[in-house]
């Protein structure tokens, strides 16, 4: 397939940059002239969307394009990671489509200086995002011969999901129906108790043995016993092979977010087979975790020896890396930096620990300091209510065509979307499924809860491309 150049009066498209082979997955990129602004007219600034397509089982007479919503990173970590999407477009004769989400990956409005202040960074948001799709499809759909005809079923995983669900609620005559997996649309202020993400986390560690969540829980307080002096400190950077020694006390604090951050990202991808989304791990890494994790009730050091032992297999699984690096977050391979901006202005997420129904080390949700930390890192102001204001919150009942998908091991299925809304907006609950399992390439070692998932997804994918009429936008029977 070869996409034309855009006239003088449409936007510019610029040509293939690359073909890319990853496996199975084949595809062809390019790039789209974007506004940066798509809801005012003062800013007339653009920047270049990139966008991937695979169109080699497409029907040309309209068959289906399945499109991504591009989430927190580099969009090609997205393609090599949603095989059910390639997997199902032989099937449906369908074009494939990743679009990356403005200012992750290479789509930066303002090259460097996209996060350097709020002038530059202000337009990083969901609806700006949203609008970049509606463009992208639109020009596809007028410029690819057969497209014209072809309805749009949307998908996404995490906060991709919440972009899918968002998408067709906000653009319904744009896309016939969205594949929300994973999609917490509702772990916002006054929607979810704060407490229940961490609970839930602590919940996987302890299925696997009570004492593996209990070391966790216990070793704050021994972090916090060794820290507490030079020597100490010195200790632990030695023993646990620190990249970047422990000086102060806010060192300490960065290591111990680290670890937080460990633990939730291990619940997220308890994937059944080994796997490479946030960081190379093995089959049910939370149960090789918790194998190392036997001794609760040790002193602080030997407690904190068997605490790196269990690191290990998130940081070092491969056996190639020399030294553990908590200034660089565990889950490397989104972009932190991008999606730190997102949560100080509308994606505010509340979370909150008490140590003892949780193994987290206790921290309130104190809405007013996390508003203080904000407005000095990125000169923003948080707005708690807007994203439920724009989108619905739990009022989605005018909504349509939405299938959620949530795992029970994954923590982000405190937020979402665990019950059938109507007839056409519906949840499917996958119990042995960590964060978007279904939206995963099929594998062998899949439980037959998802399995079952896919074909209940399939399901409506096919009954809204069988009801869509074009150029009449959705027809319900």
């Amino acid at each position: 397939m070869t996409i034309p150049l855009a006239s003088h009066f449409t936007l510019l498209v610029l040509l293939i940059a690359s073909l890319h082979l990853c496996d199975a997955y084949n595809y062809k990129t390019y790039f789209y002239k974007q506004k940066v602004d798509h809801f005012g007219f003062a800013n007339q600034d653009s920047f270049i969307q990139r966008y991937l397509i695979n169109d080699e089982h497409w029907n040309r007479q309209g068959g289906p394009i399945f499109f991504y919503a591009g989430n927190e990173g580099d969009i090609t970590l997205f393609a090599e990671n949603t095989g059910f999407m390639w997997h199902i477009a032989p099937e449906f004769g369908a074009m494939v489509v990743f679009a990356e989400h403005r200012y992750y990956g290479v789509s930066l409005p303002y090259g460097n200086k996209s996060l350097s202040e709020p002038k530059y960074s202000g337009y990083l948001t969901s609806e700006q995002a949203l609008a970049d799709y509606v463009d992208l499809l639109m020009y596809l759909r007028s410029v690819i011969r057969g497209a014209e005809k072809s309805p749009v079923i949307v998908f996404g995983g995490s906060y991709g999901g919440m972009l899918a669900a968002w998408f067709r609620i906000k653009y319904p005559h744009i896309v016939q129906g969205a594949i929300a997996a994973s999609a917490p649309i509702l772990q916002f202020t006054n929607l979810t108790p704060c407490e229940k993400f961490g609970q839930l986390v602590t919940s996987d560690f302890a299925k696997e043995s009570s004492e593996c969540a209990q070391v966790i829980r216990e070793s704050w307080a021994a972090i916090n016993s060794v820290t507490a002096d030079e020597e100490g400190r010195a200790w632990l950077s030695s023993t646990w092979k620190l990249c970047r020694p422990l000086k102060s006390q806010d060192d300490v604090k960065t290591l111990k977010d680290y670890l937080s951050n460990v633990w939730t990202n291990l619940a997220m991808v308890d994937y059944p087979y080994p796997a490479n989304f946030l960081a190379p791990l093995p089959a049910n890494p939370v149960k090789v975790v918790c194998t190392h994790l036997t001794a609760p009730g040790r002193t602080p050091k030997l407690l904190l020896e068997e605490l790196f032992t269990g690191l290990t297999v998130y940081f070092n699984f491969t056996g190639t890396t020399k030294c553990m690096n908590v200034d660089e977050q565990a889950d490397a391979r989104l972009d932190d930096k991008g999606w730190d901006f997102q949560a100080c202005t509308e994606m505010v997420m509340p979370m909150c620990y008490d140590g003892t129904h949780d193994f987290f080390e206790p921290a309130a949700w104190d809405f007013l300091e996390y508003a203080d930390k904000c407005r000095k890192k990125w000169g923003v102001q948080p707005r708690p209510f807007m994203a439920p204001l724009m989108y619905g919150g739990r009022d989605i009942s005018a909504a349509s065509n939405i299938v959620f998908s949530n795992g029970l091991l994954d923590p982000w299925s405190t937020g979402g979307v665990m019950w059938n809304v109507s007839d056409s907006v519906v949840t499917v609950i996958i119990p042995e499924g960590a964060h978007h399992l279904d939206l995963r390439a099929p594998d062998p070692a899949d439980p037959p809860s998802v399995i079952l998932a896919r074909e209940f997804e399939k399901s409506f994918i096919r009954s809204w491309i069988q009801s869509y009429k074009p150029g009449k936008g959705d027809h319900e029977e």
